[in-house]
């Protein structure tokens, strides 16, 4: 995975789309992992993400309907939003931890929101911590990571030493980054439970990790040094 296009040749790619979700354009990054049973998406975005999937997809050789699972870091609207109308086209599994299960099924509302919820959906597989999946890029790991929401799992590919930190990181300029440090550790303002998020940075810097994928940020040619650092200035 270069930094130049976020990208290496290990069957992991960055899948970049600007969105206007909560009154705001930004943009997000959800992550195809390649299988040999297909094409794996983590985090579906908000609503009106679908075209931009088909878009990077299509651009890799695959279509929407190859995609077999989904598999979401968290129920955040901007993450699980547009589940429901990809689910409409893809006849995929839906696999989350399983403490953010009611809240993309529809039995508990999302935490964070102004009181409306994207549509519920199913949860096929509900995960735990160290569960693996075998991947082209060899063994991907979910890594419990809560705080920014209950549930939260970042994915972690030791072949590789490439972490899918969905929120539990962020490299989008916000704050707690400069010019020369664009990673930084989950925004406390979006974070109910910052000493667990704190404590799961902390679960992310015992890991060898030399690149690092956010879903606000994208692709970061960091990891462990800098995972370190970071949970040092949070614990001050």
């Amino acid at each position: 995975m270069s930094a130049d296009d976020g990208e290496r040749d290990t069957g992991v790619h960055v899948l970049p789309i600007t969105v206007e979700y909560g009154g705001r354009t930004f943009t997000i990054t959800p992550t195809l992992v390649e299988t040999e049973r297909g094409p794996v998406l983590i985090d579906a975005g908000p609503q009106d993400s679908l075209e931009g999937i088909r878009t990077h997809l299509r651009s890799l050789g695959y279509e929407l309907t190859d995609i077999w699972l989904v598999l979401l870091t968290h129920h955040d609207g901007d993450h699980a939003g547009g589940l429901a109308d990809l689910l409409e086209q893809v006849d995929a599994v839906v696999a989350t931890h399983h403490d953010e299960a009611p809240y993309i099924s529809g039995e508990l509302d999302p935490i964070k929101g102004d009181g409306e919820r994207y549509p519920p959906v199913d949860v096929d597989i509900e995960l735990t911590d160290g569960v693996r999946f075998p991947t082209l890029a060899g063994p991907m790991e979910v890594v419990a990571t809560p705080g920014h929401a209950p549930g939260h799992v970042s994915l972690y590919l030791p072949n590789s030493n490439l972490l899918i930190a969905g929120d539990a990181l962020v490299a989008d300029g916000g704050e707690g980054t400069d010019g020369e440090e664009p990673l930084a550790g989950p925004k406390p303002r979006f974070t109910p439970a910052m000493g667990r998020a704190i404590e799961s940075v902390g679960t992310l810097a015992d890991l060898e990790i030399d690149h690092t994928v956010c879903y606000h940020g994208g692709y970061v040619d960091q990891g462990t040094e800098r995972i370190q650092d970071i949970y040092g200035q949070l614990r001050e």
